[in-house]
């Protein structure tokens, strides 16, 4: 790198690259989650995104476009399980809280005796 133009030419190009690799990915998974196009013409695409890329992603992109967003809609709903990770509850961190709550329950009458004596067993680290 001689003058700080050829360092951002560089970063340039390589942005450019990822780009061009996330959209490859992308139309790779929307091909393979196609059910309607059969095998035949997935191979045909293939062949063509891997000897001319850039002209195969783009007339890719302008004729399937809209069908790749309403597949990429439809797997977000059958899949919703994975948006929603982190959001159910964690372990605490102290296994005196575990025990209490479980007693809770237990004085409640949510849980019976063995579902407690399972939880604080698991709470203090113990086999059951």
């Amino acid at each position: 790198m001689n003058t700080f133009w050829d360092f951002l030419w560089l970063i340039f190009w390589s942005f450019a690259f990822v780009a061009y690799l996330f959209v490859l990915f992308g139309i790779l998974a929307d091909l393979f989650r196609d059910r309607q196009l059969n095998g035949w013409w997935k191979a045909v695409w293939i062949i063509f995104l891997v000897f001319v890329p850039w002209l195969t992603a783009l007339v890719y992109l302008i004729a399937r476009g809209r069908g790749m967003a309403e597949r990429n809609a439809e797997r977000r709903q059958t899949v919703a399980e994975d948006d929603d990770y982190g959001l159910q509850p964690v372990a605490s961190a102290s296994p005196a809280s575990d025990i209490a709550r479980a007693k809770e329950l237990l004085d409640q009458g949510v849980i019976s005796a063995n579902e407690f004596d399972a939880l604080k067993a698991k709470a203090l680290g113990q086999r059951f």
